[in-house]
């Protein structure tokens, strides 16, 4: 072959550097192109200096040989792509019965090294049709005991094959010895948790990782208190598997728990996987007082600690003060998305006296308290829109005035699109039909105004233009200057900014359509023969004696700790026209009970 494509250079079809890349392709007889893929050579024709090569997607393609030989890279015949043109049963052989030969292959076509993806991409699915990922963890706890590869931690770093064997337990010893701060020494040291039972000296090896550890221990113990809590877990769990004596000096949980840290926010920082343990760690540290801790920030912590908390609570038998605080939060519309969202995933029959209307109005409400801070996410309205059943359980036990109340405040809340509220909205007449009147707009004009107090209509006007003048302008601002950035596919300041956009204006829309029906009030001179707006009704309960004082007000002014209540809520409700003498029977704190009608005196001059 030489001699003819010799030929060919002196007779000026090809370049004399043409020759040496010609002869390795049609020695190895197959090759790359960086666009066409993997192509096996068919033929090479010297008298009108042309070769065949079978592409994928283009079987028979003719080449200029000075064109083959600038564009195709030869393919050595071991080289994983070849053997699959060549030898496919074997491979499929190797797969089944000598995986490490055949990731060995893989990897010595691609340099001696490739991520997880590229294995998986020039294996599947021609050599393995099956279950890759039963495959995958076969194999690779095959390739961790080997000494010739080296498998990282992270999926996206490559898996490397070196010649030298490496054992194992000197690989891990190690790379713990060599990593660079405790977070990445505790990476490593779950690994040795992990393989401790394919150590050769597992003894040697957890000593000398726990005596490490200790020190890293005690100098992070007040700078980085979660790393160092995280530390002493792993510490515990290494010393409990290879049943390694404890030594006396060692910091334990209560080191770190006695330094009068704030708790949520040092939960927050410990990795979900270790959320269950660190609590049981503070509860044993705190025997007394653990309990009253967590309920303290429950409503400030993210859904994952809340439903671990929750479930700690419970099974401590901590259930009553749980639901307690539950429906304060939730009659106050205090409660944070991430608690209604575990309440609303829980839903079991333990809870069934708290759930009801006020819950999805108290869902609402932390959603609208939420639409503006970029770090607290949607998973509260996703799944209130994914779970078909919710709605309709929250208010089976409603009468029909809370219902049409609840679908008002549905309809004008921003935190959903239309299409969205049509779907909501859809579940709720399918169980309560009266309620269509007030979807297709059939309400009346007295349903559709709102009673406010001049104070809190001032503060929705303010927002208003504040929202008008300054923020809508200044998120117009940041999409042109977003929108300089490039590709806008790829922008994510765009991206952001456009969905801001969103929501601010779904915000406009919604304080327009409240100020429209606003009818401002000082509550002056009414009348107190009757609970009416503007009222001080002072009830005691039936059977205790215990007395409340309700201060009515307009709908946008509600201090519960103060008792003053909108004149919407249920228990408002249930009070306006009455006289004194009557007896009423209003839910609160959970519980439905009964009310005897004290006194009425008007909030201007009591």
């Amino acid at each position: 072959m030489k001699e003819e494509l010799e030929k060919l250079v002196a007779a000026g079809k090809i370049s004399r550097q043409h020759v040496e890349p010609l002869l390795q392709l049609v020695q190895s007889g197959y090759a790359m192109h960086r666009s066409w893929g993997f192509g096996k050579i068919k033929a090479v024709d010297t008298v009108f200096a042309r070769l065949t090569i079978d592409f994928p997607n283009k079987p028979g393609h003719s080449m200029d040989l000075g064109f083959a030989s600038e564009s195709l890279k030869a393919i050595p015949s071991d080289h994983i792509l070849a053997r699959k043109a060549s030898d496919l049963q074997s491979l499929r052989q190797m797969a089944a019965l000598h995986h490490l030969d055949l990731i060995k292959l893989v990897l010595q076509s691609f340099g001696g090294k490739a991520t997880l993806e590229q294995i998986q991409q020039v294996l599947v699915p021609d050599v393995i049709a099956d279950d890759w990922k039963k495959w995958w963890e076969v194999a690779k706890h095959e390739l961790k005991k080997d000494g010739h590869f080296l498998v990282p931690a992270k999926k996206s770093d490559p898996i490397v094959y070196q010649t030298k064997e490496i054992s194992l337990q000197e690989r891990l010893i190690g790379d713990f010895r060599s990593a660079k701060g405790l977070k990445a020494r505790l990476s490593v040291a779950n690994e040795l948790l992990k393989n401790l039972s394919d150590l050769t000296d597992k003894n040697t090896a957890v000593t000398e990782a726990i005596n490490m550890l200790n020190v890293e221990i005690v100098s992070h113990q007040r700078t980085l208190p979660a790393l160092a809590l995280e530390a002493i877990f792993v510490r515990d769990e290494l010393r409990l598997a290879a049943g390694a004596p404890g030594a006396e000096a060692e910091l334990t949980p209560i080191a770190v728990w006695s330094q009068n840290l704030k708790l949520g926010q040092l939960l927050e920082q410990v990795p979900a996987a270790k959320h269950k343990h660190a609590l049981q760690s503070f509860k044993d540290s705190n025997p007394e007082h653990w309990h009253e801790a967590l309920l303290g920030i429950i409503n400030t912590v993210s859904a994952k600690l809340c439903t671990e908390f929750a479930h700690l609570l419970i099974h401590e038998g901590k259930q009553a003060p749980l639901k307690e605080m539950l429906a304060r939060v939730i009659s106050q519309h205090t409660a944070g998305s991430e608690l209604l969202l575990w309440l609303a995933k829980e839903r079991s029959d333990a809870f069934a006296d708290i759930l009801g209307p006020e819950v999805f109005r108290a869902m609402l409400t932390a959603m609208e308290r939420d639409q503006f801070n970029e770090k607290k996410s949607n998973k509260l309205r996703d799944y209130i829109l994914d779970d078909q059943e919710l709605i309709v359980e929250l208010i089976e036990s409603a009468d029909l005035e809370v219902i049409k109340d609840l679908t008002r405040a549905l309809q004008l809340s921003p935190c959903f699109d239309d299409m969205d509220k049509r779907s909501l909205l859809a579940r709720i007449v399918k169980s309560y039909p009266a309620a269509q009147a007030l979807i297709s707009g059939e309400q009346s004009k007295q349903d559709s105004s709102l009673v406010v107090s001049w104070e809190s209509l001032e503060r929705r006007k303010a927002e208003y233009d504040e929202l008008v003048h300054k923020k809508i302008p200044a998120n117009s601002r940041e999409i042109a200057v977003a929108r300089g950035y490039g590709d806008l596919r790829e922008n994510h300041e765009y991206k952001s900014a456009k969905e801001m956009q969103k929501l601010l204006m779904r915000r406009k829309g919604e304080l327009e359509s409240q100020l429209v029906r606003a009818r401002g009030t000082d509550f002056a001179n009414a009348a107190t023969d009757t609970v009416g707006i503007g009222t001080r009704v002072k009830v005691t309960e039936s059977g205790t004696q215990h007395t409340e004082t309700f201060t009515i007000l307009g709908a946008w002014d509600s201090e519960p700790e103060k008792g003053i209540v909108t004149y919407l809520t249920p228990i408002a409700q249930s009070l306006l026209n009455r006289k004194v003498g009557e007896e009423v029977e209003f839910e609160l704190a959970g519980a439905k009970k009964h009310f005897r009608i004290e006194a009425i005196e008007a909030y201007k001059t009591a």
